[in-house]
């Protein structure tokens, strides 16, 4: 099968869950199936990721394209043009009639079975009436995302454009699930939500997936008994306003018990806000962009996941599991996941019953280490990225009215 994989950005560096998702379903699938894959290109990835996209693709064809830095004077004139758009700027920003002129080029060939546009935001540059079926890789329900930024958003005028962009995303999300041939979710909580809200008459879902060879502890690294650790990329709303949450409303709690409790915070381009907890607490660590999560990690006695905002699922979760660490995650957090509390997760979301998880297994670390075996357990038998890759192949190929990919070879 040969498939025309439709992005926004290069893959390289692999550093946050979109990409770390696409990375590894494309280097699975390209073990049995063809790959090009077309992108905007701004040139702010990472100095070899034109050069290490043959990891993952069979062809790569970029197209020239220049986003607005945050916070930067055309940032703030792309955002008060979009006040009269219909469109929510998070995919407006995207629009390139280079990009959708090279899908159709690239389709034209004849080689092509499959079109998948992988997230919401490119897709409004997938013509409508192309030859091949389309299947549309939704990594969230979008807008799930923006109502949740509405119910926590301080102050009124934060709350009405989180509302804004909330009702602008639900009415684009719904008619472009509803264009495309085929809509593939990374849950079946999110397929349900496709299928009854939006109306979506063909979805399915495949399960988050994670490099259980990759994730794995070393051995080498001291656990530090009172440490907790998030990993993430900072500059997404999400994270940041859920370590603000903890740090402001468990931590204290946490400290109650264990006074030594210290937390490490994981992740890429830490806002303002986040670096200040660090320099306001020398008991919280904020580390930016690192080589590798793993060894943070490995060090911890517990991972976090306190998350009040989100859509579809959290690989970090996964990754934690596989180093066989202990997860205490909001039910947001852990959302779309096929976890069991008190087996191999704690869920909690009030403050108090958060602190109170953390705590009992800072305190009973024996506790902590069976939940860890528990949850290692359970990634490692079933979802490894060659099997969900499988999973989503067989997908694409029914959207594309091919016989079933796993009884199929490279074509």
């Amino acid at each position: 099968m040969h498939i025309l994989w439709v992005k926004t950005e290069l893959l390289h560096p692999v550093d946050k869950g979109g990409r770390i998702r696409t990375y590894n379903m494309l280097r699975a699938l390209r073990r049995e199936h063809r790959v090009t894959y077309v992108t905007l290109d701004d040139g702010g990835a990472a100095p070899d990721a034109v050069e290490r996209a043959a990891e993952y693709a069979d062809e790569l064809v970029r197209v020239p394209f220049r986003t607005a830095a945050k916070r930067s004077p055309k940032f703030y004139g792309e955002l008060l043009a979009n006040v009269f758009s219909p469109l929510p700027y998070a995919v407006a920003k995207y629009r390139s009639a280079a990009l959708r002129r090279a899908i159709e080029e690239l389709v034209a060939r004849g080689t092509v079975d499959v079109v998948v546009c992988d997230f919401l935001a490119p897709s409004l540059n997938v013509p409508a009436g192309l030859p091949v079926r389309t299947v549309l890789f939704q990594h969230n329900v979008e807008a799930m995302i923006w109502r949740r930024h509405a119910e926590v958003a301080r102050g009124a005028v934060a709350r009405r454009y989180f509302r804004e962009q909330w009702r602008r995303m639900e009415a684009f999300e719904r008619a472009e699930c509803r264009r495309f041939d085929h809509v593939i979710a990374v849950s079946a909580e999110d397929r349900d939500v496709f299928r009854s809200a939006y109306g979506v008459p063909s979805a399915s879902d495949v399960p988050t997936g994670v490099d259980v060879d990759f994730f794995r502890p070393s051995g080498g690294v001291a656990r530090e008994p009172l440490d907790m650790v998030f990993t993430g990329s900072m500059d997404w709303l999400p994270n940041e306003d859920g370590i603000l949450w903890f740090t402001d409303e468990v931590l204290p709690r946490i400290r109650d018990r264990v006074p030594g409790a210290t937390l490490t915070v994981v992740g890429r381009n830490p806002p303002a806000r986040i670096r200040a907890l660090a320099e306001r607490d020398p008991l919280v660590r904020v580390t930016g962009t690192v080589p590798d999560v793993r060894p943070y990690i490995e060090r911890a006695a517990v991972f976090v996941v306190p998350l009040r905002i989100g859509g579809g699922t959290r690989l970090k979760i996964f990754e934690a599991m596989a180093m066989e660490r202990a997860v205490v995650s909001t039910a947001i957090g852990a959302e779309g996941l096929p976890v069991a509390h008190g087996e191999n997760v704690l869920l909690a979301d009030v403050p108090q019953d958060f602190a109170d998880a953390v705590t009992g297994l800072l305190e009973a670390p024996d506790r902590a280490g069976t939940i860890g075996a528990s949850a290692a357990h359970l990634v490692r038998s079933s979802f490894g990225w060659d099997r969900v890759a499988d999973i989503f192949a067989d997908q694409c190929a029914r959207a594309a009215g091919e016989p079933s990919t796993t009884l199929t070879g490279r074509s």
